[in-house]
């Protein structure tokens, strides 16, 4: 049994090496490239705001890094604003940048989903109207925040403040022929594809555009990814919780 792991290419690592720890055979195909923030003045500014906003919901760890590498490094002890992390994976990228962990917030590990669902259950009475909030995301290939809109949406309905910055930008990668090849290969020699992203999908189509995917097996960490592979053509999707452990028992499940 192989795994293809489609996350960016510093995570990817992490996740193979863990997989090939315990006995799994596990390859990186990156399928998100990850570029610097598009406007490092506004991180900055964005770190000037702290002060003054109740919360910093930062949307995953990539987010998280991206916005302590471009921005200005500030007294995170003194500041009262609360860290808001979409799983554990957040949390620890907030951790290890410094931000004190009685001041973040985050579904919790055993929680079914870790995404802005479940963190808005755990948040959403924190709030009081006219609060400020900055949420901290990935940026598109024009460098403009992108991704789902949702929380923002309950936040702006509950009465509070919204402000949206990009810390980094995700990109489709570029392939080489070796790569392509492998995908191809990958796509019937019955290797589990785990997919973290609907996005990733979206990516693997454009660089395999005439792969026949009605043989390969996915496993997706969110309901929404799992339909965008289904929608994809993948002919088994499966779903996960995004945890090593989770990913294992899947596995083993699967013999």
């Amino acid at each position: 049994m192989s795994v293809i792991v489609t996350r960016p290419l510093r995570e990817a690592a992490r996740w193979v090496q863990a997989l090939r720890d315990h006995g799994i055979a596990a390859e990186a195909l990156p399928l998100i490239a990850i570029a610097p923030a598009p406007d490092a003045q506004a991180v900055a500014r964005a770190w000037q705001s702290l002060p003054q906003c109740a919360a910093a919901m930062f949307v995953s760890a990539q987010a998280a890094a991206g916005f302590f590498e471009a921005g200005a490094p500030a007294a995170l002890q003194a500041l009262r604003t609360r860290a808001w992390a979409t799983g554990p994976g957040t949390r620890d990228a907030l951790l290890a940048a410094g931000w004190p962990a009685a001041r973040i917030d985050a579904p919790c590990d055993a929680a079914p989903q870790f995404d802005s669902e479940a963190l808005w259950s755990v948040v959403r009475g924190q709030l009081q109207p006219g609060d400020r909030v900055l949420i901290v995301r990935g940026g598109d290939a024009g460098g403009e925040p992108a991704g789902r809109d949702w929380l923002a949406q309950q936040l702006r309905q509950a009465g509070a403040e919204v402000a949206q910055v990009a810390s980094y930008v995700r990109q489709r990668p570029v392939w080489s022929p070796v790569q392509c090849s492998r995908a191809g290969a990958a796509a019937q020699d019955g290797s589990w594809w785990l997919f973290s992203s609907s996005q990733a999908l979206g990516h693997l189509r454009t660089l395999v555009p005439d792969q026949d995917w009605s043989r390969a097996r996915a496993v997706a960490t969110h309901p929404r990814i799992a339909q965008a592979a289904r929608a994809a053509g993948f002919g088994e999707v499966a779903q996960s919780r995004p945890t090593l452990a989770a990913l294992l028992a899947f596995l083993q499940s699967r013999g």
